[in-house]
């Protein structure tokens, strides 16, 4: 293949689908995080348990997530990209305007109406990042794909940072929830320039079987390599599951008088956009995705023991090693294009979608798996007993799932 000039190279990498992709992630994000910054302060306005109910209301929107996942996934095999491009964002973007209105709602059953809009949220959210991730890697050249989707990532996880922003800006926390479902619909209207995948195009008319989910796990091999796959991601959502969100569990062990959730996922992504910027290149230069992930991997397990053995005892030291983690496990971007590079045009999409999602419908098992071990031992020791599961299996993955860097994505399982 002809070597690309400079400029061809960046009209490829910020051409309309990445910078699409990369608007869509940025306000998928926003909306993602928005209840973790805001938990404590809108539980409270509304006369609800900021952990427990807290709990019950996250659980409901990684279960959103992971079921819309699947939904989403299929629907992008079998109608397109786009379509769920559009779809999704109409769906999280309307979810979060109503959230906005929480406090005008009838104070009866208010937990379940919060939860049941978070579920619905989280189906929405959970098409965003897996279209784009397949769209741009089936739209860029294969010697472009991590770079581009890292794009995508890096400038897309800034979103939580201008979540926490607009939280302390905005004067209240349900005003951020009305500013995040108009930004989605504003992005709506942008959609319309964007062009369907070449890729799938070819494959659009086909007999070939599109979107079968359960073709996962009628294959050994193809199962294999979409465990590895969620495997590979776990540590991500550890991360931010339980050492961000519930950063305030952490203050009294830690001897901190006081840890806002909100900030400590709001440096985590600071982390994690950079991070993610970074790994595209990384794995550009080492002509590996296996290795990339793996020596974020390394990086992200030693700042876990430190920042939870190693006398992190004030909340700025905290929030510089969710800064850290934050880099580590900048790695998000390179395991879903990684996912979407394993499977075949008639599944990509369905593997992309759902491999994140499952990802983060494994949070409520994590933190169960927290809340289990804390009636036994220290909240620091219950995060690093979970910890040590999660790494351990993404380190395991990393290692043995095939390498998939300068793979040709025109095949069909």
């Amino acid at each position: 293949m002809q070597e690309l000039s400079t400029s061809s190279k960046l009209k490829y990498i910020f051409s309309i689908p990445v910078i699409i992709s990369a608007l869509g992630y940025f306000v998928d994000i926003y909306d993602l995080l928005l209840f973790g910054i805001v938990r404590i302060p809108s539980l409270k306005a509304l006369g609800l348990n900021p952990d427990v109910d807290g709990t019950f209301i996250l659980n409901a929107q990684m279960i959103g997530l992971l079921l819309g996942g699947i939904f989403w996934g299929i629907f992008g095999d079998k109608k397109g990209r786009l379509s769920v491009l559009f779809g999704s964002i109409l769906v999280y973007s309307l979810a979060n305007i109503a959230c906005g209105f929480l406090p005008y709602f009838p104070k009866e059953h208010l937990l379940y109406q919060y939860a049941g809009l978070r579920f619905i949220a989280g189906i929405g959210l959970a098409g965003e990042l897996g279209a784009g991730i397949t769209l741009v890697s089936e739209s860029l050249p294969k010697n472009l794909r991590a770079i581009g989707t890292s794009v995508v990532a890096g400038f897309g996880l800034m979103g939580a940072v201008v979540a926490q922003l607009t939280v302390e800006l905005a004067g209240g926390w349900n005003i951020s929830y009305i500013i995040g479902g108009i930004l989605g619909v504003l992005l709506l209207f942008l959609r319309i320039s964007v062009s369907e995948s070449g890729i799938y195009k070819t494959i659009e008319h086909q007999s070939v079987s599109k979107g079968n989910f359960l073709s996962f796990f009628t294959n050994k091999d193809r199962l294999i390599r979409y465990l590895k796959c969620i495997a590979i991601g776990l540590p991500t959502w550890f991360c931010i599951g339980i050492l961000a969100v519930l950063a305030n569990q952490f203050a009294p062990e830690l001897g901190i008088e006081n840890l806002n959730p909100g900030k400590a996922i709001m440096w985590a992504y600071v982390g994690i956009s950079a991070g993610d910027l970074a790994s595209g290149f990384i794995s550009h230069l080492l002509k590996s995705r296996k290795k990339a992930i793996f020596y974020m991997l390394v990086f992200t397990v030693i700042g876990v023991a430190i920042m939870l053995f190693g006398k992190t005892n004030t909340e700025t030291k905290y929030y510089i090693f969710c800064v850290w983690l934050g880099l580590g496990t900048g790695y998000w971007a390179m395991f879903v294009t990684l996912a979407a590079e394993q499977f075949g045009t008639n599944i990509r999409n369905t593997a992309t979608t759902t491999v994140p999602n499952m990802v983060r419908g494994l949070v409520p098992v994590m933190i169960f798996g927290f809340d289990f071990f804390k009636k036994d031992f220290s909240v620091i020791v219950s995060a690093a007993i979970v910890g040590i599961i999660v790494f351990g299996l993404a380190f395991y993955s990393s290692l043995t799932v095939s390498e998939t860097h300068d793979r040709d994505l025109d095949f069909t399982e």
